[in-house]
This record gives C-alpha cells, sequence and structure tokens, in this order.
C-alpha cells in the first residue's frame, strides 16, 4: 500500500491480559492488515501492568514517527486507569476516536475519526439501503465504544434516537417503536421476539461465549449444534435471540456480523491516519 515517497500505513495495537475476545480481536485485525499491505505491530503487557507503565508506552507510540494509528484494545483490566490511557493518545493517531477531543469532533458532527463499530454498522446500513432519516432508532447499551458515538451518528443522520440501559422501564416496549434497533449490551440472548416489531432492522454488536449446556438448549432448542459445542465447550451467540430472525426484517449474525464491519473500519480509519501523517510532513 506504500505510494511512491510513501511507506505503508502502520497500526501498533496494545493488548493487557489474556482476554479471550480480545486477542481473537487483535490476531483478525493482524490478519487484515497483512492482507491490506498495512504494517502491523502488537504490544503484548501483562494483565498487572500499571496505568503510568502503559501510558509509558503510549508517549512511545506518540512520538514515533513510523506509527500512524495507534489501539488500545479494550476492555482493560480492573486496576488500570482506561480513561487516563486513552486521554495520552495522540487524537491523530487515535483510529478507534476514544480520545476526548476526537469524540468532541463526533458529537459536533464533523469527526476525524469515527470509532470502529458504530462506522462499520453505518456503512452497512447505506449499503443495505435502509432508510435512516426519519426512522425511530433505539439503542440499547450506552457504553463509549458503541452506544454513545452510535447515537451521536443517527442523529446527525436525522434519525430519532433514544438510548436504553439498566434502568430504561419498560424495555421491551420501547425497543418495539424501532424501526433500526442496536444492540450492545453482552448478555446472551437477552433480546427475545417480544423487543422487536415485525420488519424492524436488528444490529448485534454482542458476542458472547455460553458455556452451560442446559443455556444452549434454552437458546437453540433443537437446532443445538452439539457437535460444535463439544468440540469447543461454548458456543457463540449474540445479545440477540436466534428467534428474533423470524420477524426482523434484517437482523446481523453472530459471529461474522459486525465483527468484520469494525475491522473494516479501523482499517479505514489507519489509512486516513496516515494520510494526515503524510499531509503534515509533505
Amino acid at each position: 500500500m506504500a505510494t511512491a515517497g510513501h511507506r505503508s500505513p502502520k497500526l501498533t495495537a496494545i493488548l493487557v491480559g489474556d482476554d479471550p475476545a480480545s486477542a481473537i480481536y487483535v490476531r483478525t485485525k493482524t490478519r487484515t492488515c497483512e492482507g491490506l499491505g498495512i504494517d502491523s505491530e502488537t504490544i503484548e503487557l501483562p494483565e498487572n501492568v500499571s496505568t503510568k507503565d502503559l501510558i509509558g508506552y503510549i508517549d512511545e507510540l506518540n512520538t514515533n514517527k513510523g506509527v500512524d494509528g495507534i489501539l488500545v484494545q479494550l476492555p482493560l483490566p480492573s486496576g488500570v486507569d482506561t480513561e487516563a490511557v486513552l486521554d495520552n493518545i495522540d487524537p491523530r493517531k487515535d483510529v478507534d476516536g476514544l480520545h476526548p477531543h476526537n469524540v468532541g469532533l463526533l458529537v459536533q458532527g464533523r469527526p476525524r475519526f469515527v470509532p470502529a463499530t458504530p462506522g462499520g454498522i453505518m456503512q452497512m446500513l447505506d449499503r443495505r439501503g435502509i432508510e435512516i432519516e426519519g426512522a425511530n432508532a433505539v439503542i440499547i447499551g450506552r457504553s463509549e465504544i458503541v452506544g454513545k458515538p452510535m447515537a451521536s451518528l443517527l442523529m446527525h443522520r436525522n434519525a430519532t434516537v433514544t438510548v436504553c440501559h439498566s434502568r430504561t422501564r419498560d424495555l421491551p416496549a420501547v425497543c418495539r417503536s424501532a424501526d433500526i434497533l442496536v444492540v450492545a449490551v453482552g448478555r446472551d440472548a437477552m433480546v427475545t421476539k417480544d423487543f422487536v416489531k415485525s420488519g424492524a432492522t436488528v444490529i448485534d454488536v454482542g458476542i458472547n461465549r455460553v458455556a452451560a449446556r442446559a443455556r444452549v438448549e434454552d437458546i437453540f432448542g433443537k437446532h443445538s449444534d452439539w457437535e460444535k459445542f463439544n468440540q469447543r465447550g461454548y458456543i457463540v451467540v449474540g445479545d440477540v435471540h436466534p428467534e428474533v430472525e423470524e420477524i426482523a426484517g434484517a437482523l446481523t449474525p453472530v459471529p461474522g456480523g459486525v465483527g468484520p464491519l469494525t475491522i473494516g473500519m479501523l482499517m479505514s480509519n489507519t489509512l486516513d491516519a496516515a494520510r494526515l501523517r503524510a499531509a503534515s510532513t509533505g
């Protein structure tokens, strides 16, 4: 991907601890970078790393002219101050769009880097021809990574947006008003048919491992893939119950739905960061 006079873009990820989902995401990111000609590096740190030491690694990457994008894989261990870590990433290299400066630009409707998962979802809605303007959009989950930026993006496209959380009253009734329903809570098969009106577009951001045989049978019934369960010891399921497919106009699969969109948006942000660097250095 290098052009005349310019090196290839480079993305550096920091992976703290041994969270399986985080490790899978970083490995997928690395393979995608290789396929696109983007240089990739992963810095693996122990779970007991201090906030100070982690910020030290970020400071080195901030000043490294050979690095265009910095990704700190979340969630971080409970002993690390996540806000302090994200605040110390150079906003020009913050390809996850989580630095306060980039969050502010997003809220104003002029983002530099759109957070990868919400950005990927917006691209998917556009490519599928899902009408956003005037639509009722409901988001379950108000995280900094998905829920809040998703709300901003939809509002700037003239959707009427409701953000739900653990204190929302009569959650199923609120969700049934949605033309577009985005679910990002990390609870396996939480959203059932009772939450969804016929024909709604349902975006399942969750990815959960279900290791209890009784719960697998409860979710999938006679369609349970016991061969896969016995091989792995778990089944991967989203936040949306499979039965929702019967009434939804569209439902993203898990796995293989939102995940690839997230990776694609991260690659796009990395290229944008490289262009910013190239423009600033002439």
